[in-house]
């Protein structure tokens, strides 16, 4: 029972400390989607070094008369997404009097 009590705590207390965070400023953001990218375009390369592998086991036990495996597609270079740039906004005009 205490140790349901204390992660009930532990949960409450966790998800509080979460709601306070201040938003992420522009360059840990450029930072944030450049990792999501790099991640991105690494399970394209897992994909395609995985169908090679399968292609390779397929071509060592196949049976004559049968299709070849499909082709892989190689992935291609690794483009860094661009950061969006934020147009600064113009200074409001003093008012006249």
């Amino acid at each position: 029972m205490k140790k349901i009590i204390a992660f009930t705590f532990c949960a409450f207390a966790s998800a509080s400390s979460f709601a306070t965070l201040p938003p992420l400023t522009p360059e840990a953001q450029a930072a944030a989607d450049l990792a999501k990218a790099k991640t991105a375009y690494g399970d394209k390369v897992g994909a395609y070094q995985l169908c090679q592998a399968q292609n390779r086991v397929a071509d060592r036990f196949k049976v004559s008369g049968t299709a070849a495996p499909a082709a892989c597609t190689a992935p291609p270079p690794f483009v860094p997404p661009v950061a969006s740039a934020a147009t600064p906004a113009a200074p409001a005009a003093p008012a006249a009097k």
